[in-house]
């Protein structure tokens, strides 16, 4: 039997579900979590903080929608676990994510494959000390 996991979700002025990506390093740890599109890609967020207290924090927020993946990664001296969950139903007040895959004792239960280049980011960020910015996204010109 799968894992599953509720993730508190936020309303968007729209009433459009939505998660933060957020974490970042300390000195000796860190964590982090990172939402990817259907595919493994990198979405637009709907909007990036750039004001207020930001150090490992909640940097950017995405709307999300079933099938979408959340990468949540932590680190103890780069020793790194990570968790990959796949958001399989939506409520009112959370998402409902199943885990597909997970990394501990340097070694995956499957390749991330398509999630490759988010569990990068992941990882990346759970290292970044006192992150400040997303790290996993899309953005164009056009959204300034």
């Amino acid at each position: 039997m799968k894992l599953t996991k509720e993730f508190r979700i936020e309303r968007t002025k729209k009433g459009h579900p939505a998660l933060w990506e957020c974490g970042g390093g300390h000195r000796n740890t860190g964590y982090s979590t990172i939402i990817a599109g259907k595919n493994g890609e990198a979405k637009t967020p709907v909007y990036i903080r750039r004001r207020g207290h930001l150090a490992n924090e909640h940097h950017a927020l995405f709307i999300v929608e079933v099938g979408d993946y959340i990468i949540q990664a932590d680190h103890h001296r780069e020793d790194f676990d990570v968790e990959i969950y796949q958001i399989k139903e939506i409520h009112a007040e959370h998402a409902l994510a199943v885990k597909v895959n997970d990394f501990s004792y340097d070694q995956w239960d499957k390749p991330p494959g398509k999630l490759k280049e988010a569990v990068k980011a992941a990882c990346e960020k759970a290292l970044c000390y006192h992150c400040r910015q997303p790290h996993f996204y899309e953005w164009d010109d056009k959204n300034d």
